[in-house]
């Protein structure tokens, strides 16, 4: 029996009050998820999706509207939310403020912090997305909406976090900074999480390096073989750098372009220049993704650049207005959680910095950043960041009752530098 029957066999005969679901990038959590809901639908059970942004919510819904196009769909949104056109594309939605609109609709989905707004109303059964990125007091908050669950998330992308100082609540049991199934888990130790071992989004070239990275525990294989997927360009390139580094990710799925070592202040101006000219000549060249899926081109829809902050996704955006690649996604590595691309453009957290703090340490990022394509991912950075790993060993304190998380972001960081040095190309003097 597969895992995703295992799963689908649970929520029908199991009585556990919870069935959890660890998932690699790529494995199909959105699938499963929209399986789990036909599933409990088709048995005449109503229930809650619960996703984590509004990004998640509407991704969800146009996966889920079009599978069922008979299925009623309730999307339960904020007083300022403006439907996307992934939404407006489905008549089987509907979207409202309050619960109360959608007593004919057998399933409702909306973010968590929208389902903690709600004093009333309850659903035999719940699916939470990215459930790994759920804080532990938004799941206290929801509880009483439903009678059972369906958690399926990454355990090891990003954690949950707040804009807050939480130092104070470290190693204590009521810690809301734990993720929603890190204390399902702690106060059901009986309960064992089903685990996807296959990613249908990264190439043979990613999966082991990121499974051995971000995942040495729980490692993944990679859903397709190395001849089913290829990256090729239309046009020749010259003899540049950026060509070269095109080339060199479309051979081996990676590439590090490498600026010379240099402290720079967050939004480098040359770093942002380069990966800026990389996505612009990787659209000039003419893209060509040939995968299980067929043949099509890289258009700006199948590429995305993430950086770590937003005052660098500002800075990159400004720098492709008025190109060809505007219409690039770019963003940070928590709202490209979950997504997919053909190809993407990394900055790396750690490029030019003096230090190494937490923030750009955390493994979780890292393995977001580098683990949305399907093709090829190419990383931007300075050089000189494995001395700066070196020169700044982990200082964050430890805590009573916290669990050591393993890897830990400088031990993932030197993983992923060590084989991006393979792939290196020099940026031009």
């Amino acid at each position: 029996m597969s895992v995703v029957e295992a799963v689908l066999a649970d929520l029908t005969e199991s009585a556990e009050r919870a069935i959890v679901v660890d998932s690699p990038p790529g494995a199909g959590k959105s699938t499963l998820v929209v399986r789990a809901a036909r599933h409990l639908t088709a048995a005449g059970h109503s229930l809650m999706i619960v996703a984590q942004t509004n990004e998640q919510v509407d991704d969800l819904i146009d996966r889920l509207a079009g599978a069922d196009p008979g299925l009623l769909i309730g999307r339960l949104s904020a007083a300022n939310y403006q439907a996307s056109e992934r939404v407006e594309a489905h008549r089987n939605v509907l979207v409202a403020q309050k619960a109360d609109a959608f007593t004919d609709r057998p399933v409702v989905i909306a973010t968590s912090a929208k389902w903690a707004t709600l004093t009333e109303g309850s659903w035999p059964w719940a699916i939470v997305d990215e459930a790994y990125q759920m804080r532990s007091d938004m799941l206290l908050r929801i509880a009483g909406r439903f009678e059972r669950a369906l958690f399926v998330g990454d355990p090891g992308q990003l954690d949950p976090f707040s804009t807050v100082d939480v130092e104070r609540w470290a190693g204590l049991s009521w810690d809301p900074m734990q993720s929603a199934v890190a204390v399902l888990l702690a106060h059901n130790p009986h309960l064992v999480p089903h685990r996807l071992p296959v990613s249908w989004r990264l190439p043979v070239s990613a999966a082991r390096v990121v499974a051995e990275a971000f995942y040495p525990y729980t490692t993944f294989e990679a859903g397709t073989s190395a001849a089913e997927r290829r990256l090729e360009f239309s046009t020749r390139g010259m003899a540049g750098a950026y060509d070269r580094a095109l080339d060199e990710a479309a051979r081996s799925g990676w590439a590090w372009y490498e600026l010379p070592a240099r402290h720079t202040i967050r939004t480098d101006a040359e770093a942002v220049q380069a990966i800026a000219a990389l996505a612009l000549r990787l659209l000039q060249r003419g893209a060509v993704a040939h995968s299980e899926r067929g043949s099509s081109p890289v258009g700006a829809d199948r590429i995305a650049i993430g950086a770590a902050h937003r005052d660098q996704v500002t800075a990159i955006r400004n720098a492709l207005r008025g190109s060809a690649a505007e219409e690039i996604t770019v963003d940070t590595a928590n709202r490209l959680q979950g997504r997919e691309y053909d190809v993407t453009l990394v900055l790396h957290p750690l490029s030019g910095r003096r230090d190494a703090t937490a923030f750009h340490l955390e493994s979780g990022r890292l393995c977001v950043l580098t683990s949305r394509h399907r093709h090829a991912c190419i990383v931007v950075g300075r050089a000189g960041i494995p001395e700066l790993l070196d020169a700044h060993p982990s200082t964050e304190p430890v805590h009573l009752n916290v669990p050591v998380k393993f890897p830990d972001g400088w031990e993932a960081n030197q993983s992923v530098l060590a084989h991006l040095s393979r792939h290196r190309v020099a940026a031009d003097r």
